[in-house]
C-alpha cells in the first residue's frame, strides 16, 4: 500500500508501542493496514461513519490480515467523536487527518471529554484552519509531544502529535501558531519559510473583512521567528 507523502509522515510518527491505535478518517484506511504491518502486538481499530466505506475496509482487512492470522484488528462504522475508549484497556493513539480544523477540534474536544480519566494521545492532520485547532487543544490543556510540517503537492500540512489527559513528563503546552515547526533543519528551512509567508498573506487577505477576529492571529503569526 502506497501511502501519500502527508501519511507516511504520520506514520513514520508512531515510533513507540500502543495498545491501541484508531485511525479515523485517515485515507480508506491504508495508514492503519500500514501501521497493522509493522506492530503486530497492537491492536488497530478503524472508524469512519460512511457505510460503504467500512464494508471495503473490512473486505481489505479480511483479506490481507486475517484475524486467524495473528493481526488484532476491528472496524467501527460510527461517529469518530463518539470512540469507545472506555471499552479497551491500555494505551491509547487516536489519528485524525483528512478533515478540517473546525471538525477536528470538535472531534479531539468529545472524545477527550467523554474520557476525562484516559491519558490519550493524538495524531492530528487538519487540511486547513490550523489555528482554530490549536486554539481548542490549548483549552483542553493539550501538551506538545513533536509538530512536523511538510509539503504535499503543493499543500502545507501541520501534523501535531500532543498528548492530553497525561501524567507523563511532557510539559510543553500546545502553542496557538507552532514552535517546533519555525525551527526546521536545512533540509525544510525553505518549506517552513513558504509557509509562513503563505499564512501571513491569508490572515492579511482575511483582516480586510474579519478585522476584530483576524488582526490579534495576524499578529501572532508576524512575531513568528524562524530559526535554527
Amino acid at each position: 500500500m502506497k501511502l501519500s507523502r502527508r501519511l507516511q509522515t504520520i506514520e513514520k510518527l508512531v515510533t513507540q508501542h500502543y495498545d491501541h491505535i484508531w485511525d479515523c478518517c485517515c485515507d480508506h484506511g491504508f495508514l492503519g493496514m500500514t501501521l497493522l504491518q509493522r506492530m503486530a502486538e497492537t491492536h488497530v481499530h478503524f472508524v469512519d461513519i460512511v457505510p460503504d466505506l467500512m464494508a471495503l475496509v473490512q473486505q481489505r482487512l479480511e483479506y490481507y490480515f486475517p484475524l486467524d492470522s495473528g493481526f488484532h484488528w476491528q472496524t467501527h462504522c460510527q461517529d469518530v467523536g463518539a470512540l469507545p475508549l472506555s471499552d479497551y484497556a491500555g494505551t491509547h493513539l487516536v489519528i485524525i487527518a483528512g478533515v478540517g480544523g473546525d471538525l477536528m477540534s470538535e472531534l479531539v474536544s468529545r472524545v477527550t471529554t467523554d474520557h476525562p480519566n484516559t491519558a490519550i494521545e493524538f495524531l492530528l492532520c487538519p487540511v486547513h484552519h490550523v489555528y482554530t485547532l490549536r486554539q481548542q487543544l490549548h483549552q483542553l490543556g493539550a501538551q506538545c509531544i513533536t509538530e512536523t510540517l511538510l509539503e504535499d503537492n503543493r499543500r502545507y500540512y501541520e501534523v501535531l502529535h500532543v498528548a492530553v489527559n497525561s501524567d507523563s513528563s511532557v510539559d510543553d503546552p500546545i502553542s496557538m501558531v507552532g514552535s517546533q515547526i519555525w525551527r526546521p533543519n536545512n533540509e525544510y528551512r525553505d518549506v517552513a519559510q513558504r509557509y509562513h509567508a503563505k499564512l501571513l498573506a491569508h490572515y492579511a487577505r482575511m483582516q480586510q473583512s474579519t478585522p476584530e477576529k483576524v488582526a490579534p492571529i495576524l499578529a501572532a503569526y508576524q512575531a513568528v521567528q524562524l530559526g535554527n
